[in-house]
């Protein structure tokens, strides 16, 4: 069981508890420490070189530049590849039908969804890039058509695929892609691998009883967080359009009995890959005789994936010891599976360090929610942090328990690794010190890449576990601005002669009806701020430039999605193309700008704006 928020903010001690796993664990794993108000463990370090992690942050730098301007593309010329349906086991099968689909990792289907003149309401231009696609093509009038999956494209291979997974924490079995087709690959001039998906466009053997379609205030919200999420720099699959389908679907939004029709509407999603935990965990669920698909996909991902993990060799020196202790050791060298468990796990903690910077809640952590790469996948109830609240939610399924709130994510993450290990162990890919140690490593990036990350938010030249934890603890408190708290303290000044009845002026507009107490309390917390901040030889415009730029002032605010929501549904999609635009650039100043800054209005607080519910 994941802890509750109340023991986790009194949770002082130095040592680890136990975390509590599926049936199917070969053991118990340590717990990660919760959100970090404290860092209670005190992780070993190994004497051994990782898989490397640092590149996918290069990976995401080079995003920017991947596009060749002379290599410009019409739809026609695409380059499709389709090696996942014509390298892994398929469905015999090709209709629609609900069913369990047994020893496939997909099945061919074509879009089905209904249109009616079909709109083009929003697009992204570095998308494109990285296809290599033209970008006079979003003005081609049957562009909607084809993206909607109406018109056929010539070359793609239309599938859904087969996976499962643990929903809220218990397995729910054959999961798939209920209202997700995934066209093919395409392969760029720099053999880059891009998946494109449509996600809405109708029945599959895995939409069990429901439509396969999602509507315009969903796929809105999709489509501008991929893209909002990758201007912050963290990895997230990306989006390269949204058309409305123009016919209705009918939704209870509110679960009260009272459902209406709704605008339809797809986004077309990219990423390198669609798998997930999931894509694993259900062949190995059943039985020996799927033991083989695990394998042949696992093989697959590596290849195609992780290409650096084939030719590994001793002399790269990644065999490590587990314990200090222990002379027992992991050669990574020696097994491929082990090395890639390490890669995902290692992935998986980069990402959701990342979240924890920028105050992001994913809102459904299922393992079929998990990307196989690392990146942030399937959004649905996702939501960013206004007031400081680590017990926030955005899923309305979740405020119950609050399993995935977002003081939660990283013990969750953790949790979400052990069930995958759990599946390569089961299909004998892994063996138990093997699983174990891709479990500690996650914990060891985790915590590593969170202080970093903290120590550069605050400006300061090394780690200060009480400083930071101290300041967690006081925004939780006064339930502060998340984001705007954290822009506005590159304001403060490395001066300890500052008066003390001054020293909060540069927070004012985010400390907002503090008490004297709380005043105090900020004030004492200022002063050691400014005290740690006078050691570091930074100048003060420095600090401020280093400092903004990885804080962020501008992030997708719900009140802002709905905003451009309401004003889609009526017809006018200016807005959400006006948010894209802002979002891209998350960082700067941006002129006649500021308004997307702002805290949320009263407004922002109505049932559906920060609460949306994940079937949509």
């Amino acid at each position: 069981m994941l802890s509750h928020i109340s023991s986790s903010l009194s949770h002082t001690s130095s040592t680890t508890t136990a975390l509590l796993f599926s049936s199917t664990a070969k053991s118990l794993r340590p717990k990660l420490p919760f959100y970090p108000f404290h860092f209670p463990i005190q992780q070993k370090r190994h004497r051994c070189m990782a898989a490397s992690i640092d590149s996918v942050a290069n990976d995401l730098k080079k995003q920017r530049l991947q596009g060749t301007k002379n290599v410009k593309l019409n739809i026609e010329e695409l380059n499709w590849d389709n090696s996942f349906v014509h390298e892994l086991p398929g469905d015999p099968r090709t209709d629609s039908i609900p069913r369990q689909v047994l020893h496939a990792c997909y099945t061919k289907v074509l879009p089905s969804v209904p249109v009616n003149n079909p709109q083009l309401v929003a697009w992204s231009e570095s998308v494109a890039e990285l296809l290599e696609l033209d970008p006079k093509e979003f003005e081609r009038p049957d562009f909607p058509l084809i993206f909607s999956g109406a018109s056929p494209l010539v070359g793609a291979i239309p599938y859904a695929q087969n996976y499962g997974g643990h929903q809220f924490g218990t397995w729910a079995g054959q999961l798939g892609d209920g209202r997700a087709i995934t066209l093919g690959e395409i392969l760029n001039s720099k053999s880059q691998r891009w998946e494109l998906q449509l996600k809405g466009a109708g029945k599959t053997p895995y939409s069990r009883f429901a439509d396969g379609l999602a509507v315009l205030r969903s796929s809105i919200r999709e489509f501008l967080c991929s893209e909002a999420m990758h201007g912050l720099g963290i990895p997230t699959t990306r989006a390269l359009c949204l058309v409305t389908t123009g016919k209705g679907v009918m939704r209870d939004m509110f679960y009260d009995g009272n459902p209406k029709d709704e605008p339809g509407a797809i986004v077309c999603r990219v990423a390198q890959s669609f798998l997930r935990f999931g894509s694993y965990q259900l062949h190995a669920s059943r039985g020996k005789k799927d033991f083989e698909i695990v394998r042949a996909l696992a093989d697959y991902t590596i290849r195609y994936h992780f290409p650096h993990l084939e030719n590994m060799t001793r002399n790269e020196s990644i065999s490590c010891n587990t314990d200090e202790e222990d002379n027992s050791a992991v050669d990574l060298t020696s097994n491929k599976y082990a090395a890639w468990a390490v890669e995902v796990a290692e992935r998986t903690a980069s990402m959701i360090a990342r979240w924890q910077d920028v105050g992001f809640t994913h809102g459904v952590m299922n393992t079929d929610n998990m990307s196989m790469l690392g990146l942030t996948i399937d959004y649905g109830p996702f939501g960013f942090l206004d007031a400081s609240d680590p017990s926030y939610t955005p899923n309305t399924t979740d405020l119950p328990g609050r399993r995935y709130c977002f003081a939660n994510q990283p013990d969750v993450g953790l949790w979400n690794i052990a069930q995958f290990t759990s599946a390569l162990s089961t299909a004998e890919l892994l063996n138990d010190k093997e699983a174990d140690y891709a479990m500690e490593r996650y914990g060891n990036k985790f915590m590593d890449d969170y202080q970093d990350i903290m120590t550069r938010k605050l400006g300061l030249a090394k780690y200060n576990k009480k400083l930071i934890g101290e300041l967690l603890k006081n925004m939780a408190i006064d339930k502060v601005d998340y984001t705007n708290f954290f822009r506005s303290l590159s304001n403060i000044k490395a001066d300890p002669t500052i008066p003390e009845d001054q020293l909060l002026d540069p927070l004012k507009a985010v400390l907002l009806d503090i008490g004297m107490e709380r005043k105090e309390a900020w004030t004492s917390w200022v002063k050691s701020y400014i005290q740690e901040l006078s050691t570091t030889g930074v100048s003060d415009e420095e600090r401020k430039v280093s400092m903004n730029s990885v804080n962020p002032k501008y992030i997708l605010r719900n009140y802002l999605c709905q905003s451009a929501i309401d004003a889609a549904e009526q017809g006018d999609f200016g807005e959400v193309r006006q948010l894209l635009k802002v979002m891209r650039f998350p960082f700067d100043e941006q002129p006649d700008m500021e308004k997307y800054a702002r805290l949320p209005p009263a407004w922002a607080n109505r049932p559906g704006v920060c609460m949306l519910s994940c079937s949509s």
